[in-house]
């Protein structure tokens, strides 16, 4: 994954934001809408297409078009780096192959150490009782 050849491929588009902020709010486009089309990427290989198509199912379009969008802050500029640092970071947790779990058995010194450990507690415990009169 060639991260260079990714944003070059991204496109961006200004909205106006949503919410409070008065006239400001009104008059700029500040919220940036990020798109990626996985399907007609270059930079990425087949393996990893299909990777990001069922890990990132939800966040797709029909189109397979990732999109992203950003208006934490009242600047465009900060906005357009805060949502390239995001889609980076989902495309590269999103490539991480997990661990295969190996199935292994304890060993024979484990167990034998376990086993005398319960019959210490056992009979520690039974000396905690009452003798029986009989």
């Amino acid at each position: 994954m060639n991260k260079e050849n990714i944003i070059k491929e991204l496109n961006f588009k200004a909205i106006r934001s949503s919410g409070a902020g008065g006239q400001h709010v009104n008059k700029t486009s500040s919220k940036i809408e990020l798109t990626f089309d996985v399907e007609n990427s270059n930079s990425l290989s087949n393996n990893e297409k299909d990777i990001l198509k069922v890990k990132l199912a939800s966040k797709l379009t029909n189109e397979n078009v990732l999109l992203i969008f950003c208006e934490e802050t009242r600047s465009q500029h900060r906005n357009k780096d805060l949502v390239i640092k995001r889609f980076l970071n989902l495309l590269t947790t999103s490539l991480i192959r997990p661990k295969i779990r190996r199935k292994t058995k304890p060993s024979k010194a484990s167990i034998r150490r376990k086993t005398e450990s319960k019959k210490r507690t056992s009979v520690k415990k039974a000396l905690r009782k009452k003798p029986d009169i009989n």
